[in-house]
C-alpha cells in the first residue's frame, strides 16, 4: 500500500498515540511426511493492525485482512481505547525513523522454482529413509518473504523486508516397542542457496535416532553435567531470557523481587546477551514491530544482574531505556516484549578441560522440550553421553534436568570458546508459535545438577 495512504490515515488519528503496521507475508511450504508428499503450497496473506492509546482511556486496536479504508480502522482503534478502563500509560521516547530497510541485494530467489525446492526436500527425505530401523520422517523445507510498513503518529515511517528460509528433519527409528526421535534444522535470510548443503545434517538426524535405539535411560542421581551449545542454549533462553522480559517483570511482584538490578546470579566468568543486531542471526531484524532498532543489551555481566529487555511502553513505566525488543508474531497481535538473540558470551575454556576432571558426569545434548516456573526448571536432552574418568562414555537417553535457576547459574564453573547459534529457535510466548529468535552458547559445565532416570 503507497505510504499516501497511510499519511491520510494517520492526519484523521484523533488519539494521543496512533501506529499502523501492515504485513504482506509469503510463504512456500514443502513437507514430506514419510514417502508420502503431504504438503506444498504457496500462501500469501496480508493484514495490519492499528493500535491507538487515549490518554482517557487505554490501548485500543483494529486488525483487518483488507487494507482498504485505513481512515475506519484508525477511528475503530481510536474508539476502542477510550472505553478500556483508564490506565496510567506513558510511552519512552525514540528519535523518529525514516527508512528502507530491503533485503539484502545478494539474496536473488526469482530464479528459484517450487520444483528446486520441491527437489531439495525430497533429496534429504530420502536421506532419512536411506536408514534401515528409521519408520517414519518429516522432511520441510519453508521459504518466506516478509514485508512489513510501519509508521506512527510522531513520524516514524519504515519499510522493512524479512527473508527467511528453513529445513526442518525429523526421523523416527523402531526396533520392535522401542521407538526413539531425533530432529534438526537450519535457517538463513539468504534464502534457498543457504538450504542447498544439508546432506550431512540428515544423516547425523538418521544416525542419532538409530543410535538412541540402543541407548540406556540414565541412572538418576546428581552429577556435574556438560551442555551443549544447543542445550545451554534452550535453558539460558527459556529459564533465564524470559525472566528478563520486563512486561513479566513488571507485571509480576514475585519477579520483581528476584530481578533485582545488582543482584548476582553467576560467578565472574558469566555473561549473558540479547542482541537483536547480531549479522546473519535467526533472531535478528533492522527495527523492532515498534519501529526501534534492535541493540546489544547486557543482560548479566561478571555474574551481576545489570539488564533488561522492553518495549517503549515498559521502559517509561520503569525509569529506563528501550531496547528494540517489542515485536509481534504477525500482524493478529500487538508488539509485546520479546526477545531476538539471547546467548552466554563465550569464555576460554576448552571441552577438553571441561571434561578431564570429572570421574562420573554426564555431557548432555540438544534439547526436546521443558518447562519453567519462576526460578524452577525442568529440561528434558535430545541424547546425552556419560562422562567415566574424564572420557565420553556410552550413548544414554531420557536425559531430564531439573533444578533452581539461581542456584544453577551459581554452579556454571567453566564456560567454552565455541560459541554456536541454534538456526531452528522459535518462540511461542503469548502469541502461539513461530516468531524467530537466535538461541546461543558455548558448552557450559554446571556441577550439582539433579537428573531424574531410571534406578542404578
Amino acid at each position: 500500500m503507497p505510504m499516501d495512504h497511510i499519511e491520510r490515515a494517520l492526519a484523521s488519528n484523533r488519539a494521543d498515540y496512533c501506529e499502523i503496521r501492515l504485513e504482506r507475508r509469503i510463504t512456500t511450504r514443502i513437507i514430506y511426511h514419510g514417502r508420502r508428499l503431504e504438503t506444498v503450497s504457496t500462501v500469501v496473506n496480508e493484514g495490519g493492525i492499528v493500535r491507538a492509546l487515549s490518554s482517557d482511556g487505554g490501548w485500543g486496536m483494529s486488525t483487518f485482512n483488507s487494507l482498504d479504508d485505513l481512515t475506519t480502522r484508525v477511528e475503530q482503534a481510536h474508539a476502542s481505547a477510550r472505553l478500556v478502563p483508564r490506565r496510567e500509560i506513558h510511552l519512552a521516547s525514540h528519535p523518529v525513523i525514516v527508512d528502507v530497510a530491503p533485503a539484502s541485494p545478494a539474496l536473488d530467489g526469482e530464479g528459484i522454482t517450487l520444483e528446486q525446492q520441491h527437489d531439495l526436500a525430497n533429496r534429504y527425505n530420502g536421506i532419512l529413509l536411506g536408514y534401515p530401523q528409521i519408520v517414519d520422517t518429516q522432511a520441510a523445507y519453508i521459504d518466506q518473504h516478509i514485508t512489513l510498513t510501519y509508521a506512527n503518529s510522531e513520524g516514524t515511517r519504515i519499510i522493512e523486508e524479512r527473508p527467511m528460509a528453513m529445513v526442518s528433519l525429523s526421523a523416527t527409528a523402531r526396533d520392535g516397542t522401542n521407538v526413539q526421535r531425533a530432529g534438526d534444522g537450519t535457517s538463513s535470510a539468504d534464502g534457498y542457496p543457504a538450504m542447498l548443503q544439508l546432506d550431512d545434517l540428515a544423516r547425523r538426524v538418521a544416525t542419532r535416532a538409530t543410535d538412541l535405539l540402543s541407548a540406556q535411560t540414565v541412572v538418576g542421581g546428581v552429577y556435574p553435567v556438560i551442555c551443549d551449545p544447543r542445550l545451554a542454549g534452550v535453558f539460558v533462553h527459556e529459564a533465564f531470557g524470559h525472566l528478563s522480559e520486563a512486561d513479566f517483570v513488571y507485571a509480576n511482584p514475585q519477579a520483581r523481587d528476584m530481578m533485582v538490578l545488582g543482584r548476582r546470579f553467576g560467578r565472574e566468568n558469566l555473561n549473558i546477551i540479547d542482541d537483536g543486531s547480531l549479522p546473519g542471526q535467526r533472531g535478528t531484524l533492522r527495527y523492532d514491530d515498534e519501529g526501534t532498532p534492535p541493540q546489544r543489551t547486557p543482560l548479566v555481566e561478571r555474574g551481576i544482574l545489570v539488564g533488561r529487555l522492553h518495549s517503549r511502553e515498559t521502559a517509561a513505566a520503569m525509569g529506563e531505556a528501550p531496547t528494540g525488543n517489542a515485536r509481534a508474531t504477525d500482524f493478529r497481535f500487538p508488539p509485546i516484549v520479546r526477545m531476538t538473540n539471547t546467548y552466554i558470551e563465550p569464555q576460554d575454556a576448552s571441552f577438553e578441560e571441561m571434561i578431564a576432571d570429572i570421574d562420573l558426569g554426564v555431557y548432555a545434548c540438544d534439547a526436546i522440550g521443558g518447562q519453567t516456573m519462576l526460578e524452577t526448571f525442568s529440561f528434558s536432552a535430545g541424547h546425552g553421553y556419560m562422562i567415566r574418568q574424564g572420557q565420553l562414555a556410552e550413548m544414554v537417553r531420557d536425559v531430564v534436568l531439573a533444578g533452581n535457576l539461581f542456584s544453577t547459574l551459581a554452579n556454571i564453573d567453566a564456560i567454552g570458546s565455541d560459541l554456536a547459534f541454534s538456526r531452528s529457535g522459535s518462540c511461542g510466548k503469548g502469541q502461539g508459535g513461530g516468531l524467530p529468535v537466535g538461541i546461543g552458547a558455548p558448552h557450559i559445565r554446571i556441577q550439582d545438577v539433579a537428573m531424574g532416570g531410571r534406578q542404578a
